[in-house]
């Protein structure tokens, strides 16, 4: 690409900016649950691996997490399989599970890391059943459907949340060179899997390795206020308060609890950015404007 003189010290006044961000988070391990927009828009996905790769390349050791309901979905479709919700949540019986993993498992989580891999960087697929490093209980949901006085505790099959996370695995690859790819799929202590929220996985990830930051991408400019302006420096205490006055509420409030459990058990800080953004990630570690929103806990600096 050519450069006019302009242009060029557009480019080097944004690298002068990124220098003292580099130097604080060199060394330090990033989560990225990846999902959303990003993970199906060709630039998008070209963007997130080479600023993945870039991360690795100046000594941030990035985790990837990622998602794959859509991919899912049209797997169940073509195999003729009913998807049903309850809550918003996957039913999710054996046949649908044995999908699952084959679509996160498989399918998506082997996109990502080719896709690293053509960035130039080094990438390993995992799933939480490698060396058992995501342990999962299963998970129940409380539905009341109509008429019911009071909701029931609904068994939705293979669904789980996390019950713990034995680091050893990404201690040994954050000693390396390969960047650590992880479907959101856990294991219990009779050896069946469960499909787990990738943004709980990434959230309890963070929380296990003591990350620097959480990134969660979404398809959404991040937390808005009731004037629909993006918010932005928030601590834990300013989030409750978002949530108690109605501010935060529906499908925004999962990602919010996840980063709240996260800089609440010490992550540093939380970021729910626009991963329709190109190159969202590197935008919001490396400049000063970011693009989206930022939670940290109030007794720390972001």
């Amino acid at each position: 690409m050519a450069y006019t003189r302009e242009s060029a010290l557009d480019v080097a006044q944004v690298l002068s900016e990124s220098l003292p961000y580099i130097q604080r988070f060199a060394g330090k391990t990033l989560v990225i649950k990846y999902g959303g927009n990003a993970m199906t828009d060709e630039a998008l996905q070209a963007g997130f691996a080479r600023d993945i790769v870039l991360m690795k390349a100046i000594g941030i050791n990035p985790i990837v997490v990622h998602g794959g309901g859509p991919q899912i979905g049209e797997m169940l479709a073509k195999l003729s399989i009913e998807s049903k919700f309850i809550n918003g949540m996957r039913v999710t019986d054996t046949a649908t599970m044995d999908v699952v993993e084959m679509v996160l498992g498989g399918q998506v989580n082997k996109d990502i890391v080719n896709m690293i891999t053509r960035a130039g960087g080094k990438a390993i697929g995992l799933t939480g059943k490698d060396s058992g490093f995501i342990k999962a209980k299963k998970l129940f949901v409380k539905h009341q459907a109509e008429g019911m006085s009071a909701p029931e505790q609904v068994d939705i099959g293979h669904v789980g949340e996390v019950a713990s996370i034995d680091t050893s695995v990404l201690k040994v690859l954050e000693n390396s060179d390969l960047i650590p790819v992880i479907a959101p799929i856990g294991i219990d202590e009779e050896g069946n899997a469960y499909n787990i929220n990738a943004d709980l996985v990434a959230g309890k990830v963070a929380e296990a390795v003591n990350a620097e930051k959480l990134m969660l991408l979404t398809n959404i400019s991040g937390v808005q206020d009731k004037q629909g302006n993006v918010l932005t420096g928030l601590s834990t205490m300013q989030v409750d308060n978002l949530i108690a006055d109605g501010t935060i509420y529906g499908g925004m409030l999962p990602k919010i609890s996840c980063a709240l459990s996260a800089v609440n058990a010490g992550v540093t800080s939380a970021h729910i950015i626009d991963g329709r953004v190109l190159h969202a990630t590197l935008l919001e570690i490396f400049t000063d404007t970011g693009v989206g929103t930022l939670i940290t806990n109030q007794n720390q600096n972001a």
